[in-house]
């Protein structure tokens, strides 16, 4: 619109009247130069715009990138949301897995310890059968003679004489037989080592006919159990591994209404006093002890 306003201004300055020459060739150039401009500035305008259109086009661009950006970095915050809680998770199991390692273990080391305490019982059992067995080969011809019988009673190896054959009614003098039968009892009992043996007298529930020698069955137990007692020392063996025990008619074996439990109820019991360090739950027992100290 500007060149044409002033092609229309230059023809009617031309129409208008007669200028010089030099005007007309001054006016000619100032219109060249004009065009020249305006043609340059069209350029630019021009360049311009498509300068523009490309600024959009690269703003649009990046626009577009940094919505992808942002939706990966949405897809990387929850790709990391994730393997927090996953982390947490396996940490859990871990620890899980660590308390369950530990409860094994310590089961394992109950179970074994538990084993092994199975073991030494049943090894300390075996012996104590085995024990049991050689006690009867020893004391086999005085079992088959009858006068003697091997048994176990409360957890202990017993050696039961009837003292009927050991004493005469009423007495607590060993007759010759008894004194025999203890000597062969003694000889054997004398080989057993590391051991002790009590002698514990027993009578049967019936009251004594007369008071003036003893006064009471437990007082006749005594002397009888004694009796046992000197004499195994004089058949060799040592008082160290003696003791002696009464307890009357208060421990019978058998029924006192019969005359054949009265008879049973009539004895000297030898027990062979048991190695308590052998016994099980002793350790505990004697640590129990030593912290009460």
């Amino acid at each position: 619109m500007k060149r044409s306003i002033i092609v229309m201004a230059v023809l009617a300055f031309s129409v208008s009247g007669c200028v010089k020459k030099s005007v007309h060739e001054e006016t000619l150039k100032q219109l060249a130069d004009t065009k020249n401009q305006l043609d340059q500035s069209s350029k630019k305008g021009m360049s311009l715009e498509d300068a523009l259109e490309k600024e959009k086009k690269n703003v649009a661009n990046l626009e577009k990138k940094i919505d992808q950006l942002k939706s990966a970095l949405a897809s990387t915050e929850k790709l990391l949301a994730d393997e927090k809680d996953v982390n947490a998770k396996l940490n859990e199991t871990l620890a899980s897995t660590i308390n369950d390692k530990a409860k094994l273990k310590a089961s394992a080391d109950e179970l074994k310890n538990a084993v092994a305490e199975l073991q030494k019982r049943k090894k300390d059992a075996e012996e104590r059968v085995k024990e049991f067995r050689d006690l009867l080969d020893k004391f086999k011809s005085l079992i088959d003679a009858g006068k003697l019988q091997v048994e176990i009673r409360d957890g202990r190896m017993v050696l039961v004489l009837p003292t009927d054959i050991l004493f005469a009614s009423g007495s607590a003098d060993l007759s010759e037989e008894g004194i025999i039968a203890v000597q062969d009892v003694a000889k054997i009992l004398v080989t057993i080592k590391d051991r002790e043996f009590q002698i514990g007298g027993h009578t049967d529930n019936v009251p004594l006919a007369s008071k003036k020698r003893f006064k009471s069955n437990w007082d006749l137990a005594a002397k009888r159990a004694m009796g046992v007692v000197n004499a195994m020392i004089e058949a060799g063996m040592k008082g160290s591994k003696l003791s002696a025990a009464s307890y009357g008619e208060f421990r019978p074996i058998a029924s006192n209404k019969t005359k054949e439990g009265q008879a049973k109820n009539r004895r000297i019991d030898i027990v062979i006093v048991p190695d308590l360090s052998k016994l099980p739950g002793f350790e505990e027992l004697q640590t129990a002890v030593e912290q009460k100290k």
